[in-house]
């Protein structure tokens, strides 16, 4: 036998669908990325000139293929890409890479980070910059150990290079459960999958724009990632605090950027590296 039409049902699903993770408040503000016309070429052409390292893992990945597809379609930009830590290996004019650290273990990109920005040659690189990976900030991590490890770690690393300027990104985010399975668990007022993770890792993004903004060297990694197309937020709200989550449509496995976020990422971190220009000249 087939269940009666409950109005509270009806009223229940409307609900879900209102208050879920979606593009955000209708009241917010929209966030309108800045283009990559409003850089000179003269300012490009300094970027290519400098030395800059990125240690991280695999989403890090997806923001270099990102870069790459931003360099095809814009051949003004020239970025010399090569994964190595052997900063003498190019001369001058390269971005470096390389994988630091093990996956779920912030602690040991720290390390790496470290050991690779104190090294011997380190002091030729002119931008260098720390990515963690979602999977290092679970439901089960301590956001606040995690920011103050960074921080101590940031401070030897300057008080042993200070010619490197050290930028600071967010942690990057994942989807959250949605369909049907997420209708039933709403229902039974369980919590989704990605909420308490995109919880710790918000409340850690928050710490690093609380203690580096100021000093204009933090790329918002999150913030981008959970900006849809149209300019709205991907967010939830647990117990009147909004949290953020990757944007659906920028993955194709709920964690990794799709073709379409990595070159949105690329082009906003070409420019935040572009505008640093000023900084260490």
């Amino acid at each position: 036998m087939k269940p009666k039409n409950i109005p509270w049902a009806k009223a229940l699903l409307i609900a879900i669908l209102v208050t879920g993770c979606n593009g955000g408040n209708m009241n917010e503000k929209k966030i309108n990325f800045k283009s990559l016309s409003e850089v000179p070429a003269s300012k490009w052409e300094q970027l290519s000139q400098k030395n800059i390292y990125f240690g991280h893992q695999s989403v890090g990945y997806n923001i270099l293929d990102g870069i790459r597809d931003v360099m095809k379609e814009n051949p003004h930009i020239k970025l010399n890409i090569v994964e190595s830590t052997d900063f003498d290996s190019q001369g001058k004019g390269a971005f470096f890479h390389s994988a630091v650290g093990e996956n779920m273990n912030p602690s040991s990109k720290m390390k790496d980070f470290e050991r690779i920005m104190t090294g011997s040659n380190a002091e030729k690189i002119d931008l260098a910059f720390l990515k963690f990976c979602y999977v290092d900030i679970l439901s089960d991590s301590n956001p606040e150990k995690i920011f103050n490890e960074y921080k101590e770690t940031i401070k030897r690393i300057e008080n042993k290079n200070s010619k490197s300027r050290l930028i600071h990104l967010t942690a990057p985010l994942t989807t959250i459960q949605s369909g049907i399975k997420a209708w039933v668990k709403n229902i039974l007022g369980k919590p989704l999958h990605g909420m308490s993770e995109n919880i710790k890792r918000t409340e850690y993004n928050n710490m690093v724009v609380n203690e580096y903004d100021e000093k204009g060297s933090v790329f918002d990694l999150a913030r981008i990632e959970s900006t849809k197309p149209d300019g709205t937020r991907t967010s939830f709200d647990v117990n009147g605090k909004t949290y953020y989550a990757l944007t659906p449509e920028y993955t194709y496995d709920g964690g990794h950027l799709n073709e379409l976020s990595r070159k949105i990422v690329a082009e906003q971190l070409l420019l935040f590296l572009a505008n640093q220009i000023n900084l260490i000249e």
